[in-house]
């Protein structure tokens, strides 16, 4: 099977949908001439024509509003944001009329919009463009929030997404557009809310999503070397969440681990902590260990963003403290 990067098969995802449906078109800063801030969208400004392929002002608020709008009038607009940073301008469109509209016209208006863009920390950027929105969006009902970490997902989720009549907050991530990955020439699509058990283990389950599930991966080769065999559970989805997944893995490992680029207090880790103890509390054999941020704002010292971001050390050693091996 080839291997593309993850920028191409967001490329593809977006592409492959346009041309089956004029309806849907794709705006943002630097998102037709320069090809996409990251190259997301390389070479779709020469087959889809500008009205299809809309450079925007640096206005997140307006173009954000006039996205939504125009699926008051049958569009499915894919609204890219440079960094989900710069969403929080644009914020209020998004909770209070993307996710509220189908609800608030009796269901006259379905709202079938893709916000997308990068999330998280990216390296040396500092307090202000490091944050990672996922729990709060998720808080809002109303909308869908995916979090890809491959290529294969990527595609495969935001095709499903595209296609979705309610909006969606699709999550991606600076550091993983050049990530290489098996993607199939052929179309395929990946549901929305289902979770992916990416490796099987039957001493602790380990749950993330997104980038910071290479650490996992790593985590799971070293402690595979101390013959602790670990189980994998990459959510995608962070809203809706697949529970269920989580608790049958949970049955059959008896202790959980939780990994979240994302700080401490009120996240998606925290949610899965309430439900896990609330539906399978007899099945755990340790307390439920969930690895996060620091609860601080992301420093530009690399030596100190390398302390503030989870790592596979942390998880290693989490691991190891579930297992009372410490």
């Amino acid at each position: 099977m080839r291997q593309i990067q993850f920028r191409e098969a967001i490329c593809e995802a977006m592409s492959e949908e346009m041309r089956k449906d004029e309806s849907i078109y794709l705006m943002g800063e630097e998102v037709a001439e320069y090809n996409g801030a990251y190259k997301a969208s390389k070479g779709m400004l020469d087959e889809f024509g500008e009205k299809r392929v809309i450079d925007t002002p640096i206005s997140e608020l307006g173009f954000a509003g006039i996205g939504v709008g125009s699926t008051m009038t049958g569009n499915r607009p894919i609204i890219e944001f440079m960094t989900f940073n710069f969403a929080l301008v644009g914020i209020d469109q998004i909770i209070n009329n993307a996710a509220k509209i189908r609800q608030m016209s009796g269901g006259q208006f379905p709202c079938p919009i893709v916000f997308r863009g990068p999330t998280g920390s990216a390296g040396q950027l500092a307090a202000t463009h490091s944050q990672a929105f996922e729990s709060w969006y998720a808080n809002c009902p109303g909308l869908k929030v995916i979090v890809p970490s491959n290529p294969y997902d990527a595609k495969g989720l935001l095709k499903s997404a595209i296609r979705d009549n309610d909006p969606v907050i699709f999550m991606e991530s600076e550091q993983m557009y050049g990530d290489k990955g098996e993607v199939p020439e052929e179309e395929y699509l990946i549901p929305i809310g289902k979770a992916e058990v990416t490796k099987q283990g039957n001493d602790v389950t380990i749950v993330s999503f997104g980038k910071i599930m290479k650490e996992v991966n790593k985590a799971a080769e070293k402690l595979q070397e101390e013959n602790i065999n670990v189980e994998i559970i990459d959510l995608r989805t962070v809203r809706p969440l697949d529970y269920e997944t989580i608790y049958e893995s949970v049955k059959k490992t008896n202790r959980l681990v939780i990994v979240e680029e994302a700080w401490p207090f009120g996240n998606v880790s925290t949610e899965i902590t309430y439900q896990v103890q609330n539906t399978a509390f007899d099945y755990l054999d340790a307390p439920i260990f969930k690895i996060n941020t620091a609860d601080t704002p992301a420093p530009y010292s690399p030596t100190l963003l390398k302390e503030w971001l989870p790592n596979y050390n942390d998880i290693i050693k989490a691991v190891n403290k579930v297992m009372y091996k410490q």
